[in-house]
Parts: C-alpha cells; sequence; structure tokens
C-alpha cells in the first residue's frame, strides 16, 4: 500500500490563509530586508608599491661570508634503536660529538673545555650535568621525531642542538649558542629568544625551521623586539616590632607618653605660684555650682579650723 503524501494537503491549507493576514506576515520581512546590505567602509587608501633604490649596483661576484647556518654533521657510533629517537641516551649523544673532534670541543659552535669535562663525569656527578632534558618534535613533517638538546656551556651560554633520525644514525641539521631567555616550539618551527647586549630593552627573536631543500633548520625569520620591561619585585616588609617599620611605640620611652626626655635641658628654678583662694569670680564661672577649685578648698578651710 502507497502512503499518502501530505504535501498537496499543506499547499492547500496554504491557499486558505486570508490576505490579510499573508501581509502582515510579509510586513516584518520586509521591514528587515536592510540588515544585511553592504555599506561603505570609507576611503581605501592608495596601494603604494616597493620601489627599488641603486638599480645600478653591480651584481655580486665574491661568495660572502660562510657563517655555518646550513652545516650538517654525522654524530659518529650512535644507533638509534626501532622505537625511534626517544631510546637515544642524550648524553651518549653529546659524548659522541666531542671525541669526534680532535680538540675534544666540538668545534667553534661546540662547547668549552670545563663544559667538556662535566658532561663526560654525567654519569658519576649527575647534578651537575650540564646536558638539559631533550624534547621530541616532528620539525620535518615526515611523521618522525626529531631530538632537541640543549647544553649549558660557559659565560650563560646555552647550546641548542637538533638531530635527525638517518639511516639508523643520527644526522645534526641544527646548532647554535646563544645566551637565551627562552626557547619555544610553534608548529615546526623552534623559536629562540635572546638577550641584546648592545640594545637594553631589546632581544633577538629567531625562528629556525626545516629547509627541505637544503636538508637542514635554517634561520628563517630573525628580528629584533622590543620587550617590555619587567617591574621590581615589591619590598619585604620589615618584621613586626621593628623600629624601622614605622612603629610609634618603638621610639617612645616607657612611661606617660607626654612626659619630657630625661635628657632635656634643665630648666630655671622658680619660686612656687601662691595658692589663689576660691572667691565668687572663680565661682561664677561653672553654670552648675562652684568650679573644681572651690569645692576641694573648702573642705580644706573648715579642716584647718578645726
Amino acid at each position: 500500500m502507497i502512503p499518502h503524501r501530505r504535501r498537496p494537503a499543506v499547499r492547500r491549507a496554504a491557499r486558505l490563509v486570508p490576505p490579510v493576514a499573508a501581509a502582515a506576515l510579509l510586513l516584518p520581512l520586509a521591514a528587515c530586508g536592510n540588515a544585511g546590505e553592504l555599506r561603505g567602509a570609507g576611503a581605501t587608501p592608495t596601494a603604494v608599491g616597493p620601489v627599488r633604490l641603486w638599480p645600478d649596483l653591480p651584481p655580486v661576484t665574491a661568495p660572502p661570508l660562510d657563517y655555518g647556518e646550513s652545516d650538517t654533521r654525522r654524530v659518529p657510533g650512535v644507533r638509534v634503536p626501532e622505537g625511534g629517537v626517544r631510546d637515544v641516551d642524550p648524553v651518549a649523544v653529546v659524548r659522541a660529538e666531542l671525541a669526534a673532534v680532535a680538540d675534544g670541543q666540538g668545534g667553534a659552535d661546540g662547547v668549552d673545555e670545563r663544559t667538556a669535562r662535566a658532561v663526560r663525569r654525567c654519569g658519576t656527578e649527575p647534578e651537575a650535568c650540564p646536558v638539559l632534558r631533550p624534547y621530541y618534535r616532528d620539525l620535518t613533517g615526515d611523521g618522525r621525531e626529531e631530538l632537541i638538546l640543549a647544553v649549558r656551556v660557559a659565560d650563560q651560554q646555552v647550546a641548542v642542538r637538533c638531530y635527525l633520525m638517518e639511516d639508523g644514525g643520527l644526522t645534526r641539521v641544527m646548532s647554535t649558542v646563544e645566551q637565551l631567555v627562552s626557547v619555544e616550539l610553534a608548529g615546526r618551527d623552534l623559536i629562540l629568544r635572546a638577550v641584546s647586549a648592545g640594545i637594553p630593552g631589546y632581544e633577538y627573536r629567531t625562528a629556525w625551521s626545516w629547509d627541505a631543500r637544503q636538508g637542514t633548520m635554517l634561520p628563517a625569520r630573525d628580528e629584533i623586539v622590543r620587550v617590555k620591561p619587567t617591574p621590581p619585585p615589591p619590598a619585604p616588609l620589615p618584621p613586626a616590632g621593628d623600629p624601622s617599620a614605622g612603629d610609634p611605640s618603638a621610639d617612645q620611652p616607657i612611661g606617660d607618653p607626654g612626659a619630657e626626655p630625661e635628657a632635656a635641658a634643665p630648666r630655671t628654678a622658680t619660686a612656687p605660684e601662691p595658692e589663689r583662694k576660691p572667691g565668687p569670680e572663680r565661682e561664677a564661672r561653672t553654670a552648675h555650682g562652684p568650679g573644681p577649685e572651690a569645692r576641694t578648698a573648702a573642705p580644706a578651710a573648715v579642716a584647718g579650723s578645726r
């Protein structure tokens, strides 16, 4: 049995709506018709294209100074287990690089001799080991994690290095030494913030990114950024009872608060002022009876008469 369709019935009900009611339904829709219309945003600034300065400069023929940004180095003697770089001992990686060079310091971007000796003693003196905690992140985008190491070196600097798992071993694809403020991971970028020695109140911010053409990490973005000065910490409050805390009782002698200090200048001796007898003029000063001098002098006079 074919079920009946109710759509024609709905159409018939729509035809039964009075014209006045239909007009009332259309009024709100007409009133809201201007809400979504486009409006002008004001005058558009004129686009200014780049202007090339000194277009007659001769082409560069001599190669510039190589800072070694794209240098890679194979770490000898280190094999990566099947579990990946998380199963590699970071101290063993740094030791292998120290043993691979003649001077024992890892080259120009290596560590100083004192730090190298501390790395060799990491097994017996772990609390003094300069190799920091390792981190892991897919920096190349191939789905495998890379090893990120840091070593504290002389002059409050930190050597940051990244290693790529390749052919069962490790290849170093990044190395730099900076006086770091912080290191951050943003996506596949490694962002280093370093202090600026010549420009107080500013810092260097470098974003190292993987470059597939060079097969290494490159400082893709390097900038000088102004930093907000850190306010000094509030001064600690002095302990209770400390005279420097502003306690008024600390500087006052024990006794009457209004008394003169004992070390005050001596006063000139004067004759005592004769006692003034109460009289009518002193009793008239009070509105509710005689003054205090009259009240105390009267009993004394009576006692004297006895």
